[in-house]
């Protein structure tokens, strides 16, 4: 059994949000090493997440501010902690204060709860988006809502160019404030 490494990892769903408060919470833990991501948590297909997941090893430690920093289903939250629990890695999620050990008596007991609690968050995560959709029909109903304004040509133009000029299309998407995502889709629309 290797040395126990105690390692962070932070995620925030999209470019324009802040890992900082995120980052305060785990700086307080004195961690070896902390992975990040600044993307939807749909998947596992993250570089930070990714890279993390190469990085740990048996007898580590795992800091997560919260479970749905990690994952954004009950299943995928299950499938990682195994796969973490697989390799000897134990899971602390912060907020929840839950800590998922990989082996021994405990172990049983702590997955039930992080099932449970994994059940919750997804719960609480449709609720959200629920009301939100509410909101917005409402909104729609009396005028109020514009939605999202649309992407002039010109943005989209000026992009294109940056690209053909070999600037990376993160940095593109930046430059020209659009979300990553937006631009893929505006230039896949255009191919």
């Amino acid at each position: 059994m290797s040395e126990n490494t105690k390692i962070g990892y932070a995620r925030v769903s999209t470019e324009d949000q802040n890992l900082a408060r995120q980052l305060e919470e785990l700086d307080k833990l004195n961690l070896k090493k902390v992975f990040t991501d600044k993307s939807s948590g749909k998947d596992t297909n993250r570089e930070g997440f990714q890279q993390m997941m190469d990085y740990v090893r048996e007898g580590d430690e795992l800091y997560v501010l919260s479970m749905d920093r990690l994952a954004r289903s009950t299943l995928d939250l299950l499938a990682v902690t195994q796969t973490l629990k697989d390799k000897g890695v134990g899971v602390h999620f912060l907020k929840e204060n839950v800590h998922i050990v990989p082996h021994g008596k405990e172990s049983a007991m702590s997955d039930l709860l992080l099932a449970m609690l994994g059940a919750v968050a997804q719960f609480e995560r449709s609720l959200i988006r629920e009301r939100q959709a509410q909101g917005i029909a409402l909104a729609k109903k009396r005028g109020v809502y514009k939605g999202r304004k649309p992407i002039s040509e010109a943005v989209i133009k000026k992009a294109q160019e940056m690209i053909a000029q070999g600037v990376p299309k993160t940095k593109v998407a930046k430059k020209v404030g659009i979300s990553r995502n937006t631009l893929y889709n505006r230039l896949s629309l255009k191919a």
